[in-house]
């Protein structure tokens, strides 16, 4: 019984892997512009790059790499104008790779 309700699930599984990828892109996205609006303000807690990071590895790199470009923050910090690209690539393989094996 239980197997049978797991495999008629399967067919969701794309449908809730796309609202999370959105989900967290757009957190990410608005995390990176209130610590950019943090930043110029001074008087603001900041977000953690720990926390940054996090979000990009759980599927937000590619919206973090983005706003982070058109707002013009962090893109003196190496680590995450060539981490954030490396995570997109390694995001892409495993959708890859989930998609056909």
């Amino acid at each position: 019984m239980m197997i049978s309700i797991c495999f008629a699930a399967l067919p969701l599984l794309p449908s809730l892997g796309l609202v999370c990828f959105l989900l967290l892109s757009g957190i990410s996205l608005l995390v990176c512009c209130y610590d950019k609006y943090s930043a110029q303000k001074g008087d603001l807690p900041r977000i953690p790059e720990k926390t940054l990071w996090l979000l990009a590895a759980f599927g937000g790199a590619l919206a973090m790499y983005l706003s982070m470009r058109l707002i013009r923050h962090k893109t003196l910090h190496k680590n995450f104008m060539l981490g954030l690209p490396l995570m997109i690539l390694a995001h892409f393989i495993l959708l890859i790779l989930a998609l056909f094996l």
